[in-house]
């Protein structure tokens, strides 16, 4: 029998792998998701599900949800994408990632159907998802899309509860240079006569939102109608705030221990999707809900979300890393107290550079870095594109390199921060 590490080779030499290589990498099709599972008997109509897509936001809910979840004491499957560290990161129940042994297994006795099939990394991944949770019989699991909507891998499941965070421009080669274009493909995971809940929305996809649950006659719920969220305030360790729901209901003094200021739309968002998930039988008490609020990241091992690495000086990660991402995570850290900002950036070539460049603090001293992956763009690539925005610093080959630096350089009542790209925040964790 091969080692987990064996394993882990061979998943990422023989199936392209969008998280490495790209737009190569994406398939625009669900004939092999489909394939494999009717290989497998179909293992993802074997449990219920909830489905989140969304530009950002969607693994920050998903994590909330299944956290809320797992307080009210459901056995609950949590398949999220990429992974920071480890690739078992993708595939949990009730927070434990599935074993090395089980990923060893399905990998040693399905090597031929994928040779039949020719499955790609994310293709494979959801197939041993559904077959593990089904095995395991969960109550319920947290299906977060990996790219789009429509075409995406985990799109063959019939959820009871569809989710779409927001939308904002990212991937653009693949899903459209858009907004609308973006919200369709989005939109495609809106299922006939299944409930739908519209997290955050512009005037531009609003109408493709209404029009795709108007054909499928699928119940269309905006989170902001539904469920108010009061006072929201921020610090380095929880949020606090008030939920006022639409019929009168008002909880005073809630926290969450997923503490940046854009989880006031994901808290909003996951609270109006209660309502539908206790239509569909499931028992969700509001002190399930403070607590499962309350220990996001201990119930699911969430990391990478305005995640606190050490206090002096202050060092903070956060996996935002498009347009709309980072101008939360700008707004966040004008509003820390430091003498000095030291920001640890690298990038992958396929996101909009310049945007991002365009929004980052000039008052900073840059380690420009890259990760560890074929996709990810040459740091003094980025050093020159960042000059022409006036952002000044050096460049270092490796994430640790340029952290080193960075903590090497800063007072400890600076501040450093860490991302650009989720595996620059994986390697820094």
């Amino acid at each position: 029998m091969a080692t987990y590490q064996e394993t882990l080779n061979y998943l990422y030499s023989q199936l392209p792998m969008f998280t490495r290589i790209g737009s190569a990498a994406y398939r625009n099709d669900l004939d092999n998701t489909l394939a494999l599972c009717k290989a497998l008997d179909n293992p993802e109509r074997k449990f219920k599900t909830i489905h989140i897509a969304g530009t950002n936001g969607k693994g920050s809910c998903s994590h909330m949800l299944a956290s809320i979840l797992q307080e009210a004491g459901y056995k609950t499957g949590l398949y999220t994408s990429p992974h920071l560290k480890d690739f078992r990161e993708r595939i949990k129940i009730n927070g434990e990632m599935i074993s090395q042994e089980k990923v060893i297994k399905f990998v040693a006795e399905h090597k031929a159907l994928f040779e039949t099939v020719n499955p790609s990394f994310f293709e494979m991944t959801v197939a041993l998802c559904f077959d593990y949770f089904a095995e395991e019989k969960v109550d319920i699991a947290i299906i977060e899309t990996g790219l789009g909507g429509r075409l995406d891998s985990t799109n063959i499941i019939k959820p009871l509860l569809s989710i779409i965070s927001n939308i904002g421009l990212d991937h653009t080669d693949l899903l459209g240079d858009t907004l609308p274009k973006i919200a369709s493909e989005k939109a495609g995971i809106i299922k006939p006569k299944t409930p739908v809940i519209i997290g955050e929305y512009q005037p531009e996809t609003f109408p493709v939102f209404m029009e795709k649950a108007r054909v499928d006659e699928s119940p269309i719920c905006l989170a902001n109608q539904k469920v108010n969220i009061l006072y929201f305030k921020s610090s380095l360790n929880h949020a606090a705030f008030d939920v006022q729901f639409q019929f009168g209901e008002l909880w005073k003094n809630v926290f969450c221990d997923m503490n940046g200021i854009y989880q006031q739309k994901n808290i909003g968002t996951v609270l109006s999707a209660l309502e539908p998930i206790r239509l569909a039988g499931f028992k969700i008490t509001e002190r399930d809900t403070r607590e499962g609020l309350l220990h996001v990241k201990k119930n699911t091992g969430l990391m990478g979300r305005w995640q606190m690495l050490s206090t002096q000086p202050l060092t903070i990660c956060d996996t935002g890393h498009n347009e709309h991402g980072i101008a939360y995570i700008i707004k966040q850290i004008a509003d820390q107290k430091y003498t000095n900002l030291h920001m640890v950036i690298g990038m992958v070539k396929d996101k909009d550079i310049d945007k991002v460049l365009a929004m980052l603090p000039k008052k900073a001293i840059y380690y420009f870095t890259k990760a560890n992956l074929p996709r990810a763009l040459d740091e003094k690539e980025l050093q020159s594109k960042a000059i022409t925005f006036g952002l000044q610093g050096k460049t270092y080959a490796t994430v640790t390199e340029a952290k080193d630096a960075a903590k090497l350089a800063a007072q400890k009542d600076d501040m450093i921060f860490i991302g650009g790209s989720t595996f620059v925040v994986g390697e820094a964790i």
